[in-house]
């Protein structure tokens, strides 16, 4: 068996297992671990799919259909107020089976064997998606952790590393709306990011996926960021980006596997050459209702609101107690309680609410006071009906005060 993977941060909810185990709930268990959406997705999805049955005998390309690659763009360019004729979706987009597996078979294309003579880095926010740092690992790159904490705003200070790190790094995983904080990257975070990506030639790979879940204000993104900037000596204005989006949160389709990643032609070329060889493709009926859905923007905002009144359920119960903010974007709370994995398992007992500890989120860092930049923190998301919701948050106020 490989050893490859023996630095492989531990999956969060396999430690939350552990941690809860012989632990009986005190109340009536309420589920609020997982970003699993609980809102109904699209009436017409079923529809589609069974319109489009007959197309399960069939093998999909891996580039998807022009429909669907039209869909993507054409979203990409309503929300982010793109000219259409910079998207080329012919050239630049490209379907994924949910954007778990495209972040992580991507850095097996972007990462090189070395960088700077020596063995490649790759650089994630800390707290991160587990994804990042094992797709780093089995590209043969060295992980960094990069913290993003209360202090610099949950936005990771990747201009401030030094210049022999930023030579070797080959890749930045980065996350807008973030997941667990809910912190939206401004634009001119997103130019100065892209920037420091072209000078040191790094793929900067920018996760999307609450792109539209937002609570006040549309969150920029990283194609926007681009074509803000000078125009790179190659021509293409998204060099050195590509940008990942999913139905997972958008509509509420987390079990349909559909996504699209969009970017810089030349790696969506060698991407697409790697994945018709290694790659699953999406099915047919699967994209025809991913076109769909792309192509509405009603189920989406209705989506949308719901987290919103969900946001005000939170700010009228909890205040300003435990850190609390709204979060710009996504639907998770992110909550100082002082010592997550205690607080975590006391819910549990006292008032079956399941969270996340933060600290599970995060690797050890010797430079921070606390070491884990999550370990003060518990996430929970408000996934739930707006009842419910209320129901969880006034159990976690109840046993906390």
């Amino acid at each position: 068996m490989s050893d490859r993977f023996a630095n492989m941060p531990d999956g969060p909810f396999a430690q939350l297992n552990t941690l809860l185990e012989g632990v009986q709930p005190g109340q009536d268990p309420i589920m609020m671990s997982i970003g699993e959406p609980q809102h109904a997705f699209p009436e017409f999805v079923s529809d589609v799919l069974r319109a489009h049955e007959k197309d399960y005998g069939k093998y999909p390309p891996i580039i998807g259909t022009t429909p669907f690659r039209d869909a993507a763009a054409g979203w990409l360019a309503r929300r982010y107020n793109l000219p259409p004729e910079v998207l080329e979706p012919d050239a630049r987009i490209l379907p994924v089976n949910g954007t778990r597996e495209a972040l992580f078979n991507l850095a097996l294309v972007a990462c090189p064997t070395e960088k700077a003579g020596t063995q490649p880095a790759i650089l994630m926010p800390n707290p991160f998606y587990q994804c990042y740092a094992s797709a780093a690992i089995a590209a043969g790159a060295e992980p960094h952790y990069i913290a993003a904490t209360a202090e610099n705003g949950f936005l990771p200070d990747f201009e401030s590393l030094d210049s022999d790190l930023l030579a070797r790094t080959a890749m930045i995983y980065f996350c807008s709306p973030a997941n667990p904080q809910g912190t939206v990257a401004p634009l001119d975070y997103l130019k100065r990011l892209i920037t420091l990506a072209r000078e040191h030639d790094i793929t900067l790979v920018i996760d999307e996926c609450y792109a539209d879940i937002y609570d006040r204000d549309e969150p920029p993104g990283g194609l926007q960021a681009a074509l803000g900037l000078a125009v790179p000596k190659s021509g293409d204005v998204f060099e050195n980006i590509i940008v990942f989006h999913s139905l997972s949160k958008r509509s509420n389709l987390p079990g349909l596997r559909t996504g699209f990643c969009a970017g810089d032609k030349a790696l969506i070329n060698r991407f697409r050459a790697f994945r018709n060889i290694a790659a699953p493709q999406t099915p047919l009926p699967v994209l025809a209702a991913a076109t769909a859905c792309w192509n509405d923007d009603a189920h989406s905002a209705e989506n949308r609101a719901r987290y919103q009144m969900k946001n005000d359920i939170a700010e009228r119960i909890i205040g300003n107690r435990y850190g609390f903010y709204r979060p710009a974007g996504g639907f998770f709370l992110w909550l100082d309680v002082g010592d997550g994995v205690a607080v975590t398992k006391q819910l549990w007992a006292d008032a079956g609410l399941k969270v996340l500890p933060g600290g599970y989120l995060a690797r050890d860092d010797a430079s921070l006071p606390d070491g884990n930049p999550g370990a003060r923190f518990i996430r929970l998301a408000l996934v739930q009906d707006e009842k419910t919701v209320e129901e969880a948050l006034t159990r976690l106020t109840n046993v906390l005060s």
